[in-house]
């Protein structure tokens, strides 16, 4: 078995856990690729039996990526290992680490990989179109998007329709349509619900509306979530995805958003539910 470790060798919490993961690994007969621009590093760290390789050959050639860090790690190698059909499995060195299954101090757990016993479930993305007068911009997500005002900009007015019948249209700072699994991110800061993962649906909910009304919505995914807005004077609006870089929206703009044919399989090696999962990082304060 080829594992692809995917992890950013500059940062220095990843540094440290690093090189057990690949021990760790080596013991249960599994070998590791890394990302060839940080050969020099791993030889700095006297680890043995490494393969390198570009990235893409490594998602290639592997059979499971491994994320070290946390879940932003996840989310960046997600849509890669998604779009190569292969299950991910996340050690968390971050803060949260909710879609990481693994600690750094339970690296024992790997052995699972090796005798097949661990569990697979499958995350639900988003297939996300941006249309305007200079084209169309196609991509993925999968914890949520994310149409947000300027930082000094006025308050737009958004619109979301499912399908062809305008569902909302309210003042805020913003809007998230989240997916299950983004529903624990952004979305549950902002007062929206916590969804199974298990489920497939979209979920809608306003940023700081300026309304006493406005509450989170869940849609059904048979027929895709269109948005845009109104302009109050000169607002300005932006569109990010899994937290990327945003792209500005005009007002003519439409952003369409349907479940994707791609899915993320998650691996978890530790065996504890998604229920688990909720109570023991999001009920408890953070160390």
């Amino acid at each position: 078995m080829k594992i692809f470790i995917c992890a950013n060798l500059n940062k220095e919490k990843t540094v440290l856990v690093f090189p057990e993961v690949v021990r760790t690994l080596r013991l249960y007969g599994i070998t590791s690729l890394v990302e060839k621009r940080f050969e020099d590093i791993c030889s700095g760290l006297n680890i043995d039996g490494l393969l390198f390789g570009t990235a893409q050959d490594n998602a290639e050639k592997c059979d499971i990526f491994l994320t070290i860090g946390g879940d932003g790690t996840i989310l960046r190698w997600g849509k890669k290992a998604a779009a190569c059909g292969k299950a991910l499995l996340g050690v968390n060195t971050g803060r949260l680490g909710f879609m990481a299954t693994l600690e750094k101090d339970s690296l024992s757990k790997l052995s699972s990989l090796a005798d097949g016993s661990c569990k697979i479930s499958t995350r639900m993305m988003l297939d996300v179109e941006v249309n305007s007068d200079k084209g169309t911009t196609r991509f993925n997500a999968l914890n949520d998007v994310v149409l947000f005002k300027g930082t000094t900009s006025k308050l737009p007015e958004y619109i979301v329709l499912s399908g062809d019948t305008e569902v909302e249209r309210v003042r805020a700072d913003g809007v998230i349509i989240s997916t299950p699994t983004g529903s624990t991110a952004y979305s549950l800061s902002a007062g929206g619900p916590i969804i199974d993962p298990k489920l497939s649906c979209f979920e809608v909910t306003a940023l700081s509306p300026h309304t006493l009304f406005n509450r989170p919505m869940i849609f059904s995914v048979d027929e895709p979530l269109k948005a845009g807005y109104i302009a109050y004077e000169n607002s300005e609006v932006y569109l990010s995805a899994d937290g990327g870089n945003p792209m500005q929206l005009f007002p003519n703009d439409t952003v369409s958003i349907s479940k994707s044919k791609l899915e993320l399989k998650l691996i978890d090696v530790d065996g504890a539910s998604f229920y688990s999962s909720v109570h023991n990082k999001l009920m408890k304060p953070l160390k």
